[in-house]
């Protein structure tokens, strides 16, 4: 009965804090001012509002989603106010002028945040079109295009899915639904069966770390759990064979502020689309509070200071804790970092294309670092960032015979291929078209035509 009571106290106890916060932004709202004169080359957003745990990074997540470019901010949030002044543009490099963007920002974060879903959801698209697979694993060549292959055969149609590589660890979320419905799978053997067939791909030659499949239909933002999938992998402790470029590492100290009881985390490194919000992301995932933050993004470098405390109040407490947000942070930049050759694909979407391109990229020899796949209408757009199956640049010959086979306007090379100096490699021509005519679907990225 007294542990029953404890429960009921500790339940009604949160309770009363979520009606407390909810008293509190009614009573006292958020207020967002968009600002296009003040600054002569960035748009200027103002946000104020009550203070709580997580607000940084659920205005920082918003900026990002939207694709904004952060070029300076300061952050204050001492006592029960928050304060962020950021200078934004768009992708473009210009001020912000979308008035379907900058309504979108007022809404997202001003008054009317507080009458309808709390500010934690927004970001997370609320449908049940399609089931979340999350995948945990050693990183191999090849470790794409398989997963793929085990989803289509399972006629799982992939949606959308984001896959990041760090530290020879791999973490992907795919949004898949069933073919034949094109809802949700909701079957719980058809799900058995997903799970242990994609634990059996990611464990192959893996027997040092666990592989993990989830499925799951929580809503999350992608990124930050992504994020939060590899924090808890532990990917920041580095692997002998780390071939991170040293030159290219970001420079994180962390001193403490004996004064004012903080600790000063600051942090140089080549700029980069949403570094800031991974950043931000991995200091609240760790459970520290941004009290204070200076960001100057406003040339190829940028500079990030934070004066922050853990959640319990107390500055950073020891050298063995400094060295963990050190390295944290550090994995936190890198792993989006994207090493190797860009390659864009868009074409008309249909059951199976991501296995089919990646399988085409496998027997070519190439690696799979990072991938975004994304399905707008009924087109499919993904990037993929390759490099040699051996970590080698990519031999120019190979991508010029792939595009011939996916088609020279579906597959764009982003960036120079002549950056990339050629490494003499056999031609791929055979085992290109010996994959294709292995397949019991002639396959024409756009059309499909099968064959019993």
């Amino acid at each position: 009965m007294a542990f029953m009571s404890e429960v009921n106290m500790s339940s009604f106890s949160h309770y009363m804090d979520d009606e407390y916060e909810k008293l509190f932004r009614r009573v006292n709202p958020p207020r967002v001012v968009i600002d296009n004169d003040v600054c002569k080359n960035a748009t200027v957003i103002r946000v104020d509002s009550a203070n709580k745990n997580g607000i940084l990074l659920q205005v920082v997540q918003i900026l990002t989603d939207l694709n904004l470019i952060v070029t300076k901010a300061y952050i204050s949030s001492d006592g029960g106010w928050f304060m962020d002044v950021f200078n934004v543009t768009g992708q473009d490099g210009n001020k912000v002028t979308d008035e379907a963007i900058l309504g979108y920002i007022t809404k997202s974060l001003g008054p009317e945040s507080c009458a309808t879903s709390p500010i934690r959801a927004i970001g997370v698209k609320q449908t049940m079109d399609h089931t979340a697979i999350e995948l945990l694993g050693s990183d191999r060549p090849g470790l794409l295009s398989e997963v793929s292959a085990v989803l289509t055969n399972l006629k799982c149609n992939i949606l959308n899915a984001e896959v990041w590589t760090h530290n020879a660890r791999v973490a992907a979320v795919m949004h898949v639904n069933d073919e034949d419905t094109g809802s949700a799978i909701t079957d719980p053997q058809k799900l058995s069966v997903i799970k242990e067939l994609l634990c059996n791909v990611l464990g192959v030659g893996n027997k040092k770390r666990v592989a993990k499949t989830v499925v799951t239909d929580e809503l999350t933002h992608t990124e930050r759990r992504l994020h939060q999938m590899l924090f808890a992998d532990r990917d920041y402790d580095r692997v002998s064979d780390d071939d991170f470029d040293e030159k290219q590492r970001p420079n994180v100290n962390v001193v403490n502020w004996s004064d004012k009881d903080y600790s000063v985390v600051t942090i140089q490194s080549k700029d980069r689309p949403k570094l800031l919000f991974d950043t931000v992301c991995t200091l609240t995932d760790m459970q520290y509070v941004v009290f204070h933050a200076n960001i100057d993004a406003e040339g190829p470098e940028a500079y990030q200071e934070y004066y922050i405390r853990h959640i319990d109040g107390s500055p950073v407490k020891s050298d063995a804790e400094k060295q963990r947000v050190i390295q944290c942070l550090e994995a936190a930049i890198e792993r989006r970092v994207s090493e190797g050759l860009k390659l864009e694909l868009c074409t008309t979407d249909r059951v199976g294309l991501l296995s089919d391109v990646t399988r085409i990229f496998r027997e070519n020899s190439l690696t799979v670092t990072r991938a975004e796949v994304t399905t707008k209408g009924n087109k499919a757009v993904n990037t993929f960032y390759v490099r040699g199956a051996s970590g080698c640049l990519v031999d120019p010959k190979t991508i010029e015979s792939i595009r011939k086979i996916i088609g020279n306007t579906i597959l764009q090379v982003k960036g120079c291929l002549d950056e990339s100096k050629s490494v003499t490699q056999d031609s791929p021509t055979r085992s290109l078209f010996g994959g294709l005519f292995k397949s019991r679907s002639f396959v024409n990225f756009g059309l499909v035509k099968s064959y019993s």
